[in-house]
């Protein structure tokens, strides 16, 4: 990467650093209040919900390897792979829309199955990305 980033991805890796480095709470600065995601497990509205479903996750990583990161003005993509108590291989990617510095929506991918299949090996699947917050 360049010293050149574009807005947008400015403010995704901020986030991504702010997460995958286990500071969780400035990493939901970067989050708007009426953030929108659309994850695996069904949409995700509002920093409160979102946070009820990030903020387990960042709880069990272990570690976080940056694959590939794009952006321009108000859209940016991050890829990367983590590991977790959990899972030793948990790869994700983010493409975020950015409005005045905050992740107004995220189109968040990863899978499942890994976390499903060390749940049914009878691992403590609590705060399991993916799963849906109580409501």
């Amino acid at each position: 990467m360049t010293d050149h980033l574009s807005p947008a991805l400015k403010t995704a890796l901020a986030y991504h650093d702010a997460w995958t480095g286990k500071d969780f709470e400035r990493a939901m600065t970067y989050i708007a209040d009426d953030i929108v995601c659309d994850a695996p497990a069904g949409r995700i509205e509002g920093a409160a919900a979102y946070r009820a479903f990030m903020g387990p996750f960042v709880q069990m990583l272990i570690s976080a390897e940056m694959i590939a990161a794009f952006g321009d003005d108000e859209t940016a993509l991050v890829m990367y792979d983590t590991e977790t108590v959990l899972v030793k291989h948990a790869p994700g990617a983010e493409c975020v829309t950015v409005k005045d510095g905050r992740i107004t929506y995220s189109r968040f991918l990863f899978d499942r199955t890994p976390f499903e299949a060390a749940r049914q090996a009878g691992h403590q699947a609590s705060g399991q990305p993916g799963r849906q917050p109580a409501t």
